[in-house]
């Protein structure tokens, strides 16, 4: 696969492999059809670059699952976690259009509904990673956030866009209080 993102980025052990990530995430291939009909049902325009990624694996948990954060939230002083991010499609759980996807969250646990919830957080719906359409318009480059449901929703920047998200997610081992 010739990439237009990730250059010089290994994406080699990106995903985690268990049975939850295959159960409750992975998605089939993505083919142009099923990409373009949950756009049409999300009405939101995914980065190239969520797209790039989930076309190495459509959705699941990854190795590398925090990002550092320079403001405190429901889950640590210096960093968000996320289980999983959501593939694009509908029959799994944890996908855009599943069961808990994006519209479920927005529709059941009250998040605003400013962009696409793409990545869930180990505190169960508590907080959620949010492509943040708010500045750019449905077709835009979304900014990617923490929303944080625990504290009134409030939202805190994580980075300019999906690739720049992805570049900085770090192990977890980095986080471990000593």
């Amino acid at each position: 696969m010739e990439f237009k993102f990730f250059k010089d980025f290994d994406l080699t052990n990106f995903w985690s492999e268990c049975s939850y990530s295959s159960r409750d995430y992975i998605e089939d291939a993505l083919d142009q059809e099923m990409i373009e009909s949950i756009e049409k049902q999300l009405g939101y325009k995914l980065p190239d670059s969520y797209i790039e990624l989930m076309k190495t694996q459509n959705g699941g948990l990854v190795n590398k699952s925090c990002f550092p954060t320079d403001e405190s939230n429901s889950w640590a002083e210096d960093h968000i976690a996320i289980t999983g991010f959501l593939g694009i499609g509908r029959t799994k759980t944890n996908s855009l259009c599943g069961a808990l996807g994006s519209q479920f969250m927005i529709d059941e646990w009250g998040y605003p509904a400013i962009g696409v919830y793409i990545a869930d957080c180990p505190s169960a719906g508590h907080d959620m990673i949010l492509l943040d359409y708010s500045k750019c318009g449905k077709d835009g480059e979304p900014e990617v956030v923490h929303v944080d449901q625990e504290n009134d929703y409030k939202k805190i920047f994580l980075a300019k866009d999906f690739e720049t998200f992805i570049r900085g997610l770090e192990q977890e081992e980095k986080y471990d209080s000593e």
